[in-house]
């Protein structure tokens, strides 16, 4: 039995928004931008909610609570505006509060699957579940984009109504197709500058040009590109309009934001094993040396990932340094330990703790050579480390700027 489907949204003014929805465990806030920036080259202007905070486009509002208020309030702001589309990144918790019914979400986008945020959900199967409730509560006729390559992707198919549209996109770093795909990359070329990706001859494709760039740096990011166009193509965005929109998106801060050009310095948000694994791949395709990884693992959720989050990077770095991430309430000694464990059955990588994180990063880029590439994984964007029940000024972007002289 399919669960009610509410054909209304609970506020009236919110029917004039095409409301775009973008779930999974990575990828989500990059899609978001991805979103935006296809949009504002079609002519529009958007409302964007996502991790980074809320955006009018490019413009950060930031006088708004992080709250069922501020949602709200950022929506009536974007209507008073003019604005008739906005771009949301769902967390598995939101959803499993029940977003999906409270709003009305005309488009959903899953990005992939993998372990994370089990200590909320107490179960794989009811993160799982709290991700597809996107899905199951789209409406007649409306659309879902999966990632056709992601197992758990196939699984929300088989629970999707009927009447919704499947729209399938692929990118080989994640597997073989699972199912067929609509749009689908040939190849992926990551240079310091940028991602190209070469598309497999589709329908879309073709009016596409067989081609998509992006200033963005990694795999992943050729993922999402590919699903941000498939949903544009779904809302009837011009092929031209998506080309360009791609072509122009900003990076988006802290994910894989390269900082510096030679060696390369890139601070990342990955803090996932998966994450890791694709932040590390794309180190690897840009470097000509060492491949320098400083990371650590967060306290207080999802125990069970540290040591395969060590495994990720201690199988693809050449020098991995462990360090603090947000610890809370948690020994970072006892953290580390499970990471170091999983670097070390990685087989590869050379391995040093520095608790101190200011510290480590320092000592990461100190030692690289031309060539090299180093990575600050784990806090990306982030401005604060929990420590306790303490939220303490920390930014890996500004520490990375002080030891290298760079100006913000």
């Amino acid at each position: 039995m399919q669960p009610d489907r509410p054909t209304q949204p609970p506020f009236g003014w919110a029917d004039r928004f095409f409301t775009i929805g973008t779930t999974g465990t990575n990828g989500k806030t990059s899609t978001t931008w991805m979103h935006a920036a296809i949009l504002r080259a079609w002519g529009e202007r958007v409302l964007v909610i996502n991790t980074l905070g809320y955006f009018f486009d490019e413009t950060p509002i930031t006088d708004l609570p992080r709250s069922l208020s501020g949602y709200h309030d950022a929506f009536r702001r974007a209507e008073a505006a003019g604005m008739r589309f906005a771009a949301i990144e769902l967390t598995s918790k939101a959803l499993s509060e029940g977003y999906a019914k409270r709003w009305r979400f005309d488009l959903g986008v899953f990005t992939n699957l993998s372990p994370d945020h089990l200590q909320t959900h107490g179960t794989w199967e009811h993160y799982l579940a709290s991700k597809a409730q996107l899905f199951v509560h789209l409406g007649p006729g409306r659309t879902a984009v999966l990632n056709a390559a992601d197992q758990h992707a196939v699984l929300i198919d088989r629970a999707l109504p009927p009447d919704v549209l499947r729209r399938w996109f692929r990118a080989p770093a994640r597997g073989a197709a699972l199912v067929p795909a609509d749009l689908e990359a040939r190849t992926v070329e990551v240079s310091a500058a940028g991602t190209r990706i070469e598309l497999e001859r589709s329908l879309l494709a073709e009016k596409l040009g067989r081609v998509l760039t992006l200033g963005m740096v990694g795999d992943v990011f050729a993922e999402n590109a590919l699903a941000a166009a498939l949903a544009a193509d779904a809302i009837g965005v011009t092929p031209d309009a998506i080309v360009r929109g791609l072509a122009a998106c900003t990076a988006v801060p802290g994910r894989f934001e390269v900082l510096h050009a030679d060696p390369i310095v890139a601070v990342d948000y990955a803090h996932s094993p998966d994450a890791l694994e694709r932040t590390c791949d794309a180190a690897r395709k840009l470097a000509r040396g060492r491949v320098i990884v400083v990371f650590g693992a967060g306290g207080g959720s999802t125990p069970e990932k540290r040591e395969p989050m060590g495994e990720a990077v201690g199988a693809r770095a050449d020098v991995a340094i462990v360090t603090n991430d947000n610890p809370r309430r948690e020994d970072p000694q006892g953290i580390a330990d499970a990471v170091v464990r999983g670097v070390t059955r990685g087989g590869r990588a050379q391995v040093r703790v520095e608790l101190d994180r200011a510290v480590a990063i320092e000592q990461a880029i100190n030692d690289a050579r031309p060539g090299d590439v180093v990575v600050i994984a784990g806090k990306g964007h982030e401005e604060g480390q929990l420590v306790g029940d303490v939220t303490l000024p920390f930014s890996d972007a500004a520490e990375v700027r002080r030891v290298l002289g760079l100006t913000a």
